[in-house]
């Protein structure tokens, strides 16, 4: 599609009504309505409650209000005769995800970061570094993009490939701290950018769970505007008036959720975006792509027969004829090409490929829960180096060190101390990834399975991708460490506290009509 050509669908303006406004904590009277006690008061204990907290996304996300919806329910044909996306409804929680896919100069900037960080520490840049040679083929000249691909200027804005599922989870950590570091020091709760540049180069960067345990503390780290200890009886330090000071925690409601790679449910939630096509909770008409109508071009008036998405449109054609290249791409294209979905969404079908967070199964529909379907959950817990302090082990670049979880269930006082592992809950995998309780895979896998628990879900098609791939129910699969040249990714985050994305929502559609 042309450059500027562009639809905004009903949920984008929803996102203005939403993310415009704060949570307030209801309590007008600022007392506990079950013990009379007034909240945040100094001198009767100090307990803290936020009149407001920041309900805004992170940078680049979007609010994605949940529902019900038939997972798999877009697809009417199996051309793969897999018979691995047999219909069920299920329903996925509101939540955010990134407007585009992760560019490569997004990635560029996490690079530098490490580069800039840890300039001693090359393995930690080269084990970020994408796999350029993913475009590589025996009889293709692709060479030029091997070399220009991910750093040349001309490709910023395109999306990054070469990564694997294990890259874009440690790229969505990275992002999680940096967001939360910005928001800290730009709110005076850390100090500013220049002071710490100043007086912090021997100390590790920021990260959230270390600060959210109060081990990222000190002179040059606190800020000018850190925040009072209302507790008498705090042993947090003082800032230079004698005034007892703390870091920011959870309950403030200022620091964001974690970034994370969205589920398969969730990705194709997104991606299908019935929401343009529901009234009054009824659905008035289904889809087979991100966008209505049975086609792959714009039946609008104004853009009739541009293209809605970058693939394959057939073979040997991958943008069309000279003169009017129909997609305008002959690889991948910008990251906010074409038009988005009416969740606001870029490139939710075409020009690449997405990784989910899933474990693939072909049977993942028998097995998993029909509220926030997941296959693949991980349970661990973090490292102590002292429970009776509670402090956090870190790793040599500041991050929290986790392990395999110890229980299903929170330990008494004693077994905590001793550090007691529940064998029984180890025994069943639960521990480690919970992928059904018949599950096989890992024993079978190279003998009659290529499947096992690093087979990861990915999903949307790519610019190598025919039309049939667009469709949001289709569902393949590669092994986490491994990468391709028609794989990208993008990230999300989970939305906590009410789902309703907007009230009056009729009221808002009549508006907009």
């Amino acid at each position: 599609m042309k450059k500027g050509i562009i639809y905004v669908g009903f949920a984008v303006f929803t996102l203005f009504f939403t993310i415009s406004l704060s949570s307030c904590f209801n309590s007008k009277s600022g007392t506990s309505s079950k013990t009379g006690v007034s909240y945040n008061n100094q001198f009767n204990g100090g307990f803290e409650v936020p009149s407001k907290y920041d309900k805004n996304p992170g940078p680049g996300l979007i609010a994605v209000e949940g529902g019900t919806f038939v997972m798999g329910g877009s697809l009417d044909q199996d051309l793969t005769y897999e018979n691995d996306n047999t219909k069920r409804r299920v329903t996925v929680a509101s939540f955010y995800m990134d407007e585009t896919e992760v560019s490569n100069l997004d990635w560029l900037e996490y690079l530098y970061w490490i580069r800039r960080n840890f300039p001693n520490e090359p393995e930690y840049y080269y084990n970020a570094l994408p796999d350029t040679l993913v475009w590589r083929r025996p009889l293709s000249y692709n060479e030029p993009y091997v070399n220009n691909y991910l750093r040349h200027p001309a490709f910023s804005s395109y999306p990054v490939v070469g990564v694997t599922w294990e890259q874009a989870n440690e790229y969505s950590a990275w992002r999680t701290d940096r967001v939360n570091e910005d928001i800290l020091r730009k709110k005076g709760y850390l100090a500013d950018y220049k002071t710490a540049s100043g007086k912090t180069d021997s100390l590790l960067p920021f990260n959230t769970q270390i600060y959210l345990n109060g081990q990222y503390r000190g002179e040059g780290i606190d800020g000018n505007r850190i925040k009072k200890d209302l507790n008498a009886n705090s042993k947090n330090s003082t800032d230079s008036r004698g005034i007892a000071v703390r870091p920011i925690r959870l309950e403030d409601g200022i620091l964001k959720e974690p970034y994370r790679l969205p589920t398969e449910a969730e990705w194709e939630y997104a991606a299908l975006a019935l929401a343009g096509n529901t009234t009054r909770g009824n659905i008035k008409s289904g889809k087979v792509y991100p966008w209505n109508g049975l086609g792959v071009r714009s039946a609008k008036k104004k853009t009739m027969g541009l293209m809605m998405a970058n693939f394959k449109q057939s073979e040997g054609n991958n943008m069309g004829v000279s003169g009017y290249l129909n997609d305008n791409a002959a690889l991948t294209a910008p990251v906010k090409s074409y038009a988005p979905n009416d969740f606001g969404l870029y490139n939710m079908a075409g020009n690449v490929n997405e990784w989910t967070g899933d474990v693939y199964r072909k049977l993942s529909y028998e097995e998993f829960e029909d509220f926030n379907p997941f296959r693949g959950n991980v349970y661990v817990d973090k490292e102590l180096t002292d429970r009776q302090k509670g402090l956090y082990a870190k790793d040599k670049f500041g991050r929290a060190v986790t392990k395999q979880a110890a229980s299903a269930k929170k330990q008494t006082w004693k077994e905590y101390q001793d550090g007691v592992t529940d064998s029984t809950f180890n025994a069943d995998k639960r521990g480690v990834d919970q992928t059904g309780s018949n599950d096989r895979a890992e024993e079978l896998y190279g003998k009659t399975t290529l499947v096992n628990n690093k087979s990861r879900v990915y999903k949307g098609g790519s610019w190598n991708d025919r039309a049939y791939w667009l469709n949001p129910a289709t569902r393949r699969y590669l092994q986490q460490d491994e990468a391709s040249a028609e794989i990208g990714f993008r990230c999300a985050m989970t939305l906590v506290g009410s789902q309703q994305i907007i009230s009056n929502t009729e009221k808002l559609q009549r508006k907009l009509k």
